[in-house]
């Protein structure tokens, strides 16, 4: 039964039977007395909100008013988000199934369902990030926005997931805990919680100078490394099977994907750029060090895990080398140094790959001319 069958009587539902009520009578209702009740006095108005009183944290406007805007290039991404609305069922997994099943080699199925494995755990952990830490932080209306469309695209990215291990058969058990007992996996997912956990913590308070600090680099890391290297990364092994007519259905989910946290990643770096300035604040240099040498480290772990045995043009050394490549990008975009000088371009191809016409530059994080999912051409 459809949702409008099952409540196309509502409104026509007999009431429940009830029992009958005596009526009192007329001398009876006459003696009732109704108690006063204290009418509160008007609240006295309110000074009209200022775009300068407004803030990423701490700041003294109305948080529920969202206009004047003081980041109308947040409004901005949101209404950019929402023209890039698309649901995993739009695509078919047809030849999918064939080529998992009838064309991957075993190494090339390592490949595709330890991808699968990380992502599935990874969007969860950003949906809660953006949802429990971040958004509940600002105090910008429209910063929030933006983060609740977020929220529901890092939910959206998960069902995309599961939408592809139903379809192609896999155990979704196996699939979902390889996080917990393959180490390598594991290690990613418990930095990124450790980093989400340290600002999660009870008493944490952003009228702190140590805690404003902590919260702007845990944010840091979520949106230049977590989304902004290792999602864009990670998708990578996946574009590698495309190029030679491998998993395109998964691959074409995978660059809606992309396309998203593309923005989340512009959008998260320009956010502590302006916390950085409103606040006057400067990162350690030995915890920028630090997160960016840990990671390096988790990231060379999973891929030669990920590429223990090479795959038609990619390799473990391809897939780190990259990683850095984008880190330094990524270092430059907040103004920061690059934390592996000299790294090289070493995938020319996934500039392209990813983008979805020629005039979105996605690799750059300049996102233009979106449409709905169903009215989008591809190359």
């Amino acid at each position: 039964m459809s949702a409008v069958e099952l409540f196309a009587d509502w409104d026509e539902r007999p009431a429940p039977a009830t029992a009958a009520v005596p009526a009192m009578p007329p001398a009876a209702v006459a003696a009732q007395v109704v108690p006063a009740v204290a009418v509160p006095p008007a609240p006295a108005t309110l000074a009209p909100v200022a775009a300068a009183d407004k803030r990423v944290v701490n700041g003294r406007a109305d948080i529920n008013q969202l206009a004047p805007f003081r980041y109308p290039w947040a409004w901005q991404f949101f209404l950019n988000a929402n023209r890039n609305h698309w649901t995993p069922l739009e695509i078919g997994m047809a030849q999918d199934v064939t080529d998992y099943h009838h064309r991957l080699t075993p190494a090339e199925r390592h490949v595709f369902e330890t991808v699968l494995a990380y992502l599935t755990t990874s969007d969860v952990l950003a949906m809660r990030n953006i949802g429990l830490a971040v958004m509940e932080k600002m105090s910008a209306p429209e910063l929030q926005l933006y983060q609740a469309r977020q929220v529901y695209e890092e939910a959206l990215h998960t069902w995309t997931y599961q939408h592809c291990i139903e379809t192609l058969g896999l155990d979704q058990a196996e699939i979902y805990n390889r996080y917990r007992v393959v180490p390598e996996l594991h290690a990613k997912i418990a930095l990124a919680s450790r980093r989400l956990d340290a600002v999660l913590r009870p008493g944490f308070d952003l009228a702190e100078r140590e805690h404003l600090h902590d919260f702007a680099l845990s944010y840091l890391f979520f949106a230049a490394v977590f989304e902004g290297c290792w999602f864009y990364n990670g998708f990578s092994p996946i574009f590698a099977l495309q190029r030679r007519g491998l998993m395109k259905g998964t691959a074409e989910q995978l660059q809606y994907i992309m396309r998203d946290e593309v923005m989340h990643c512009a959008f998260g770096i320009r956010v502590v750029r302006q916390l950085l300035r409103e606040e006057q604040l400067t990162l350690d240099p030995a915890a920028l060090t630090a997160m960016w040498q840990e990671a390096d480290a988790t990231e060379a772990a999973y891929a030669r895990h990920l590429l223990r045995e090479p795959i038609l043009g990619y390799s473990a050394e391809l897939h780190l080398g990259q990683f850095r490549f984008v880190a330094n990008r990524r270092a430059r975009q907040l103004g920061l140094a690059e934390p592996f000088p000299g790294a090289a371009n070493v995938l020319p191809w996934l500039d392209e790959q990813v983008n979805l016409r020629k005039e979105k530059n996605f690799f750059e994080t300049r996102v233009t001319e979106y449409q709905t999912g169903g009215a989008l051409a591809w190359d």
